[in-house]
């Protein structure tokens, strides 16, 4: 299990990591989200007792990292997989891991099988591709048979069906009991592979909830509206705090406070899709102005969805909007 208690990290004037404080619990796969810039590489390395906190405590099973007899029987770690003497073969790399912990030989057998790379066991990681590395990354973390595992970016150059068997592989683990904290930019992964999340932004922490709840608190202010008169509707609800998309979902490019389309028809002029309002505040703006709805149906959305709406105002990267045809 990981603990962090009002967790702060600063660099100079710049605050990396703001009071943070969560929990990676047993027994589940935990995705750790943020934009680019949000301190989640920060507050890893601080678990991992790689950058020491300016304030604040994070604990691994009940201890500070520096303080476990054997760190990597307690948390295994994935924060850069080409960290590995170009020189040196898969097996032996592992093996010299190994003897610094007293782990067997044969347990460096077995992470070789699990990850699949007994046919490049004794080929030189120079050679290897950003898969390959992965792969033997995620060996190095499982090498102590770890209660915890704490994984950077795990899927990153692996092919489909490298992706899927990181997926079982997580999942699996957590099943056993086992404390998964997981960052990745790949949100439609994270939904098949996370139960939980922590999602920061700015250093500071946003949302700890399931992925379930996550979603149904987003889908809640993404409402699907039909009504003759959508256009005035749309304008009176942008300038009640909303988003308003005009035509179909994802008819047009999205800009906060503005009624937006794709330069063409959507295929239906009387529906607008809003976003920041619940569906009654919807309805009482309607009311308020004589405009009869025809349809009001809040709108399932996906965890990317979810996430870009909660961390739009935490980005520190954010590039401007594409003109139509292009700069020419």
């Amino acid at each position: 299990m990981i603990e962090a208690r009002g967790l702060t990290k600063r660099y100079g004037g710049k605050v990396a990591v703001d009071d943070l404080s969560f929990t990676v619990r047993p027994g589940v796969v935990t995705g750790f989200l943020g934009p680019n810039g949000a301190g989640k590489s920060t507050t890893m390395r601080m678990i991992l007792g790689l950058d020491r906190p300016t304030s604040g405590t994070v604990l691994v099973d009940g201890r500070h990292y520096r303080d476990l007899p054997a760190p990597a029987r307690h948390v295994g770690a994935l924060l850069e997989s080409r960290a590995i003497h170009p020189g040196r073969t898969a097996e032996n790399h592992l093996l010299t891991l190994a003897r610094t912990h007293g782990i067997s030989r044969r347990r460096v057998d077995q992470v070789i099988d699990l990850v699949g790379l007994r046919g490049v066991a004794r080929k030189r990681a120079r050679g290897f591709s950003l898969g390959m590395n992965q792969r033997l990354g995620i060996a190095s973390a499982l090498l102590g048979d770890p209660s915890t595992l704490v994984l950077d970016e795990p899927v990153n150059g692996l092919d489909p069906e490298g992706i899927r068997w990181i997926r079982d592989l997580l999942r699996g683990l957590a099943a056993e009991g086992r404390s998964i904290m997981v960052s990745s930019h790949l949100m439609s992964e994270m939904a098949l592979t996370a139960t939980e999340l922590i999602v920061i932004g700015r250093g500071r922490l946003i949302a700890q909830t399931s992925v379930d709840e996550f979603v149904r608190a987003a889908s809640g202010t993404h409402v699907r509206v039909r009504a003759p008169r959508a256009s005035e509707l749309g304008a009176l609800l942008v300038h009640a705090g909303a988003t308003v998309h005009a035509g179909t979902v994802h008819a047009g490019t999205v800009h906060a406070g503005t009624v937006q389309s794709a330069g063409e028809p959507a295929g239906e002029p009387d529906v607008i899709e809003v976003v920041g309002l619940p569906s009654p505040r919807i309805g009482e703006v309607a009311s308020a102005h004589g405009i009869t709805l025809h349809e009001l149906t809040p709108r399932l959305v996906s965890l990317e969805e979810a996430f870009m709406d909660i961390t739009r105002d935490a980005a520190e990267f954010t590039a401007a909007p594409a003109l139509a045809g292009g700069n020419r």
